[in-house]
């Protein structure tokens, strides 16, 4: 079966996961799908591979939703589910919100049903009107932080967040969010790239990393933070990642310069004011020692909170060191096609970790979950 939408099925349909709203496993509902039909400048891309992260699994979960104090490991017990991701009574629990509406996206509700996935690499097989036919048949990579207007506001449209993602053998997007990667990876190291490099890169590019800055980087051994690494090391900046023990050999293989494991004191092994920037995605408890490590003038940038969104400051630690607080979610207009461009001056590589089937969608996550992997774990929808 090839990758035109006639040849997808007799009635124009796909296979395509469906979230059905917050909660569990049971959540996800594999299920036959009309395939969507590109309008006035979008293109329809056959998805070749979706990468799997935090994201999808917070949104589902109702992680976003401001009653949510845990860290996304504690999220489910968060919302009432068990380990399986039901209530006792076998359905899964949601988080509400004013209203009456179920939470879960990162700007109120989410729009349920709603086909998840961030990140795609696939080939464009159909143009909508005002779209370039030319472009049939190009590889190319969705840029998932899409804004609404231009780059000089900050209101952004996520795919597989705001509108039908990539867990799915066929997605529609803007032609201006597809771009043309040449390089002989594979479809699912490719679709490691979108969502975790380019939060990355646009946490390095606010924070304006540069040759001699001493960067720590907690969580470093995941989708977002082995990304950073291998960006901070390209801008010719020294590396502190932070990771369990067991990840300490493949962290440094990545480029890390120094290696602290989560059982470390950070304060203890690098003293007070010893680093220039802290790009982190972990949060939670360590916080407040990650501002005092900070030098005067130093920038810390962050773009999730995987141990716990609600932390202690001190703004004395902020204010008498004129330190930068960095909030990383629009992503500046560089960004992506500085992504594509070291794609293929072979300056970054891809960490594929493992793929599945999109049918087993609830087993990856499951994996993904265990953080026992280093790098990005993708789906792979039939052909």
């Amino acid at each position: 079966m090839g990758d035109t939408p006639a040849e997808a099925g007799s009635a124009r349909t796909m296979m395509a996961v469906v979230t059905t709203g917050t909660g569990g496993y049971d959540r996800l509902d594999y299920r036959r799908v009309p395939i969507p039909v590109p309008g006035p400048n979008e293109v329809l891309v056959a998805v070749r591979a979706a990468g799997i992260n935090n994201t999808d699994i917070n949104t589902r979960l109702g992680w976003y939703a401001p009653s949510v104090r845990a860290g996304t490991g504690a999220a489910a017990a968060e919302t009432g589910q068990s380990e399986e991701g039901q209530t006792a009574g076998g359905q899964t629990a949601g988080v509400q919100i004013a209203g009456g509406q179920t939470a879960g996206g990162w700007s109120g509700a989410t729009p349920f049903p709603l086909i998840q996935g961030t990140d795609c690499c696939g080939r464009i097989v159909a143009v909508g009107p005002g779209a370039d036919a030319g472009r049939i048949g190009a590889r190319v990579l969705v840029r998932p932080c899409m804004r609404q207007s231009d780059f000089t506001a900050m209101q952004t449209r996520w795919l597989g967040s705001d509108f039908d993602g990539s867990f799915a053998q066929f997605v529609k997007v803007p032609e201006r969010e597809t771009f043309t990667v040449a390089v002989d990876w594979s479809d699912g190291e490719l679709a490691t790239i979108p969502c975790a490099y380019g939060t990355a890169e646009n946490m390095v590019h606010r924070a304006k990393v540069g040759p001699g800055d001493r960067v720590l980087v907690p969580g470093a051994s995941g989708g977002v933070g082995s990304a950073v690494i291998q960006l901070v090391k390209r801008r010719g900046a020294e590396v502190i990642a932070v990771t369990s023990a067991a990840k300490r050999a493949s962290v440094r293989e990545i480029g890390a310069d120094r290696v602290l494991t989560r059982d470390e004191d950070p304060l203890a092994s690098l003293g007070a004011q010893s680093v220039d920037v802290v790009i982190d995605n972990v949060g939670g408890p360590g916080f407040a020692t990650l501002l005092k490590l900070l030098r005067r003038g130093g920038r810390y940038v962050s773009s999730g909170a995987i141990a716990g969104p609600v932390v202690e400051l001190d703004l004395r630690d902020m204010y008498l060191k004129d330190l930068s607080l960095i909030g990383c979610t629009a992503w500046e207009e560089p960004v992506f096609a500085n992504l594509i461009s070291y794609i293929e001056r072979g300056e970054i590589r891809p960490l594929l970790a493992a793929s599945y089937p999109l049918e087993q969608i609830a087993e990856a996550q499951r994996v993904f979950q265990e953080k026992n992997h280093t790098g990005k774990i993708v789906l792979i929808p039939p052909p």
